[in-house]
């Protein structure tokens, strides 16, 4: 008698992935196809087309591949001409621990690292691309082999779905990630990693040598309220992942400032550390909007690679 009331929630469950993914596809997907033009070399250094000869502009020809120096130097317009490089295979190391279950404006941080892995995956798929994830909460807790497809994606997100929220875990300490990452990885590869970053030191290390064989970006999720605190008088914090509880009272003006004192100076040694990796960093808020932030990131590569090339 129990069945009839069972399977619809069953149904329901394996749906769900498949409604989050079509809402990606409707609300950011589409939307970054548009102001990006479907150009996501600009997202990753390293791969998809490298450039093999330049000629003189066509009337077929896409605009978009106009080389306007060149084309200021010959006073002809020139053209960028392709090759397709391999394919590529991306790694998402996901950062699952008690501190993204945190939120206090638009979402969680950890919705919000689902809808990002989600929406990379989808565009990197979709070209043939494959994609594969190490989740880690305390420890590695499961390792997704990089597979192509749009079932890929499904998969993926069922699986960060079914990640448990855990009141508590062990202190944060993600070389235990990246060092898994280093032994795991063997193929050249674009490596995301997604997280708060809230992690016991010594990190930067593997983050150094996984640079040295990978392309490498760090994905930086954040809730405003961990920079600074509004003034909303007496408040409990709760630590994530040890239980430990401590009052304060926000009215207290020399408390705020120290706490944004604290917030910048960490802000200022993550800052340091990824710089001395070679890594880019996406900052992303709880009150992002999604597609503006990875357009943003887009752009700056994009200006930091003409950089480079000068």
């Amino acid at each position: 008698m129990s069945l009839p009331s069972t399977m619809p929630r069953a149904d329901a469950s394996r749906r769900a992935p498949e409604r989050i993914l079509q809402r990606l596809d409707w609300t950011v997907i589409r939307r970054l196809d548009g102001l990006l033009q479907g150009d996501y070399r600009t997202l990753f250094h390293g791969f998809g087309l490298d450039l093999a000869d330049l000629r003189e502009y066509q009337f077929s020809d896409d605009i978009r591949y106009i080389d306007w120096n060149v084309t200021a130097r010959m006073q002809t317009p020139y053209v960028r001409q392709y090759i397709e490089d391999r394919e590529v295979t991306a790694w998402f190391l996901l950062d699952t621990s008690p501190s993204v279950d945190f939120g206090t404006t638009q979402t969680l941080k950890r919705n919000l690292l689902i809808d990002f892995v989600t929406v990379l995956a989808r565009l990197l798929t979709r070209h043939g691309n494959r994609v594969g994830a190490i989740f880690y909460s305390g420890k590695v807790e499961r390792v997704i082999p990089a597979q192509g497809g749009r079932l890929q994606v499904l998969r993926l997100l069922n699986d960060l779905m079914a990640q448990p929220q855990l009141k508590r875990a062990p202190p944060t300490n993600l070389a235990t990630l990246l060092e898994t990452a280093l032994r795991m990885i063997r193929r050249k590869s674009l490596v995301f990693i997604v997280s708060d970053f809230i992690s016991a030191p010594g990190w930067d290390k593997p983050l150094g040598m996984l640079t040295q064989k990978h392309e490498v970006l760090a994905i930086r999720l954040y809730d405003p309220r961990e920079i600074e605190l509004p003034d909303i008088g007496p408040i409990i914090f709760e630590d994530a992942e040890t239980g430990e509880q401590l009052y304060i009272d926000t009215h207290d003006q020399k408390f705020r400032k120290r706490f944004v004192a604290a917030a910048q100076r960490r802000e200022y040694e993550l800052n340091v550390a990824f710089r001395r990796a070679g890594v880019d960093v996406l900052p992303l808020a709880t009150e992002d909007d999604l597609v503006k932030a990875i357009v943003r990131f887009a752009t700056l590569r994009k200006q930091q690679k003409q950089h480079r090339v000068k």
